[in-house]
């Protein structure tokens, strides 16, 4: 059994050390990362931090502003392109590989095949991206395998819904662009789109505005949005649109790749799902499917249709923010995970990711260290896998303006861009500065704790909060036991040095089969030890360090 820690990379900003960082800078001025720089070296200090798997953010083709013509490659409109380098979740071509990645452009195919061998070679397993809901507005698959039919070549776009069309069509109406950003045009007419489509957001207006994702399309999955009496569902027979996505599933699932991250997974309907996920894990058993789902009111029906891992956001993340920036008390957490606890195993706790602001962010928390506690308690809380933003643990702060998309707290997605925490800490290594170095060091402690320690790996939990309303407010305590071993977890969310009588009640001794004994623990993550007098409802004192966490192990 082993607990998976996915670290999740954006694959053309990770291995860019070109300095220049020129705001809406082109590929030529900033340059970019290359599926080469994962190489052995690479993976195995990633492997070494406890991740079981890396996941590749925005491996296949999507909309650019750069120009690769001369590879054959359709040039995309700059109008319909957010940023010089343009967002991963616009795909160009379902069965092609980005080309900035590649070293070798007309090898970016084996280049990605390369870093699935050599990823699986350091002991790690390989996610990727899969992008459900949407296209980029010139989706034009030039990579296809043969006999297979491009997404809207049969379509009939004098319907504005037919179960059988793969995109939706608004009435012969032309697509207006004049409420949204526009690209630079270099020279290009402006672009044209008629009759328009349904723009990937939902929006069912040939006049999408700034906020839409205007650059992209909306699938077809045989929900009809726009019926006289609301939505509709026609998957009998079964839509055109699922047969074709699921072939897109089955041709990536060929090349080794051990999960998919399907985006805004809910846009799509759990039927296709359900569908789709039996026909790739009859022939990939192991293969693993990863929901972006916001509403916890559906996570039950995307778990039943094949979904193996669903990002807890709206529960447990949110509720962690809240607590690191004193918005809440710690002790909401358990409201958290006892929403779920039929479902633990099936949530992705998390701390950032391309979506959220960084920790270390004036948007969040302003200081990486105040995430300590937090990644303590996602990683050691229960069973269920985490996810790590890399340079979350380098104190990674997203304050640049990139270009497109701005001084917003986050890591652009959208610009080529070098990101300086990821240079030091992996290519320039002697750079790092000291605050770098002590918080990858915890960080790394924590996670592999996760899977070094059978209590953590796979024991059982047990919440202390109800008998520890003293601590409520900015301490969270509770145990995890597997066998004749135990650990107690306190994490301080506070930034001062308190003293904390942790109450072990009785009915954790009978829960966990806890002896009376006397006996010395070892904090796992500074090596002190304290001697415990564990006798039902008695208190276990410590000395906890501001934004940190204690992680003592226990013998019996």
């Amino acid at each position: 059994m082993v607990k998976p820690i996915i670290y999740q990379v954006f694959t053309r900003l990770f291995g860019n050390r070109n300095t220049t960082c020129k705001e809406n800078g082109t590929l030529a001025e900033n340059g970019t990362g290359k599926m080469n720089d994962f190489d052995q070296e690479t993976l195995k200090r990633i492997k070494a931090m406890g991740v079981t798997h890396v996941w590749y953010t925005g491996v296949i083709r999507h909309a650019s502003q750069t120009n690769y013509s001369a590879y054959g490659i359709p040039r995309q409109h700059a109008q319909v392109v957010k940023g010089r380098a343009g967002s991963p979740y616009a795909i160009t071509d379902y069965y092609d590989v980005d080309p900035d990645l590649a070293v070798d452009v007309n090898n970016r195919m084996a280049e990605f095949e390369a870093l699935i061998e050599r990823t699986h070679q350091a002991g790690l397993k390989v996610v990727m991206d899969f992008v459900p809901n949407h296209v980029a507005r010139e989706y034009k698959s030039i990579c296809k395998p043969k006999g297979v039919k491009d997404l809207g070549e049969d379509d009939n776009t004098q319907m504005h819904f037919s179960a059988q069309n793969n995109f939706y069509y608004l009435w012969g109406q032309p697509l207006d662009l004049r409420n949204v950003q526009r690209g630079s045009a270099e020279g290009q007419e402006p672009y044209t789109e008629a009759p328009a489509r349904a723009t990937g957001n939902d929006q069912f207006s040939a006049t999408p505005g700034s906020n839409d994702w205007y650059e992209t399309v909306k699938l077809n999955y045989g929900i009809d949005y726009c019926d006289a009496g609301g939505r509709s569902e026609h998957f009998n027979p079964i839509p055109d649109t699922w047969n074709k996505m699921t072939d897109i599933l089955l041709f990536w699932a060929a090349k080794g790749i051990d999960a998919f991250r399907c985006d805004m997974a809910e846009m799509v309907p759990a039927a296709f799902w359900f569908w789709a996920t039996d026909k790739v894990k009859f022939r990939y058993p192991n293969l693993k499917f990863i929901g972006e789902v916001y509403n916890p009111a559906e996570y039950r029906n995307y778990i039943g249709a094949g979904f193996d891992w669903l990002y807890d956001k709206v529960g447990m993340y949110d509720c962690i923010r809240d607590v690191i920036c004193q918005r809440r008390r710690a002790a909401d957490i358990t409201a958290q995970w006892q929403a779920t606890d039929d479902i633990r195993q099936h949530m992705l706790y998390f701390l950032e990711n391309h979506d959220e602001q960084r920790i270390a962010s004036d948007f969040f928390a302003g200081d990486a260290r105040k995430g300590v506690p937090g990644h303590v308690v996602s990683v050691l809380l229960q069973q269920n896998p985490y996810m790590l933003y890399a340079g979350q643990e380098l104190g990674e702060r997203g304050m640049d303006k990139e270009g497109f998309s701005g001084t917003d707290g986050r890591t652009t997605i959208f610009d080529y861009w070098c990101v300086d925490t990821l240079r030091r800490g992996y290519f320039e290594r002697r750079k790092r500065t000291q605050a770098e170095r002590e918080l990858l060091a915890v960080y790394q402690q924590v996670m592999l704790i996760a899977n070094k320690e059978k209590a953590a790996r796979e024991g059982d939990t047990f919440d202390l909060m109800y008998v520890n309303q003293h601590l409520a407010d900015r301490q969270f305590a509770f145990l995890r036991k597997a066998e004749n071993e135990m650990l107690l977890v306190v994490a301080n969310f506070s930034n001062e040095q308190k003293q904390a009588d942790v109450v072990i009640p009785a009915h954790a001794f009978d829960f966990l089969q806890i002896p009376e004994t006397e006996t010395t623990a070892t904090d796992l993550l500074s090596k002190e030890k304290l001697k415990l007098v564990l006798r039902r409802d008695n208190s276990v004192t410590m000395q906890l360090e501001p934004w940190g966490g204690r992680v003592y192990k226990l013998k019996f």
